[in-house]
């Protein structure tokens, strides 16, 4: 029970994963994290951390401990604030923001570059598909013009996918037809697969209900009414 009592007591800490994964990756080692970890835990529960208390704490010396601070502040993981109250007192404490910046934009630097990827494997697949449908690798003229879609016209590679199904769909397997095409798209601001989808349906509608609406002919045009009069019958 006394236990029990002085784990309530003590309080938790809430670290990120994000830390936990990544803290070498931000040039931190495992000793420089618990330090960081032993600052952060004293300040969350409202006091300044005793340095000899967090020697103590992780079994090194006060000069160890002093060398880690000074590490911790060139490397911009936390930084001593000093502030002033109304009575002029200064009273210190300790912002560990820099480390969560620093984390921040490693977070954004490697969804980037999974986005980077995805694009890459998107483009190296677009070219792939385009031998296989042309059945012949791809000259360097039709490489630039490829890469002129999607690096000055900044189609997206789906996008060219379709104009590409599009063409092949009509017997029209060269880079002029399929050109002709994204021009068009592009005309009526049709600038992804899901647009051009919901285009492509619209039009369809409107030919069947022109269709629809079209007088018939031949056939199936309108017969004269038949009269059940025999002209052969005498009255």
């Amino acid at each position: 029970m006394e236990f029990y009592q002085r784990y309530i007591a003590a309080g938790q800490v809430s670290v990120p994963n994000l830390l936990l994964e990544h803290y070498h990756e931000l040039g931190m080692d495992a000793e420089e994290l618990v330090f960081w970890l032993q600052l952060f835990s004293c300040q969350e529960r409202g006091q300044f951390p005793d340095l000899a208390q967090v020697a103590q704490n992780m079994g090194v010396s006060q000069t160890r401990i002093f060398q880690l601070l000074a590490q911790a502040d060139e490397k911009n993981n936390l930084r001593l604030v000093t502030q002033k109250d109304a009575q002029g007192k200064q009273t210190d404490s300790y912002d560990f923001s820099p480390l969560f910046d620093k984390l921040a934009k490693l977070y954004e630097q490697k969804a980037q570059s999974q986005s980077d990827k995805k694009i890459a494997d998107k483009i190296s697949n677009l070219y792939q598909t385009f031998e296989q449908e042309f059945g012949r690798p791809l000259s360097p003229l039709e490489f630039e013009r490829i890469a002129g879609w999607l690096n000055e016209d900044q189609y997206d590679p789906e996008l060219i996918r379709l104009a590409l199904k599009e063409a092949v769909t009509h017997q029209a397997r060269n880079l002029s037809y399929i050109d002709r095409i994204l021009l068009n798209w592009e005309s009526k601001n049709l600038r992804n697969k899901e647009e051009v989808a919901n285009e492509q349906a619209r039009r369809k509608l409107q030919i069947r209900q022109k269709a629809a609406d079209k007088p018939q002919t031949g056939q199936n045009a309108s017969l004269p009414p038949v009269t059940l009069h025999n002209p052969f019958k005498e009255d």
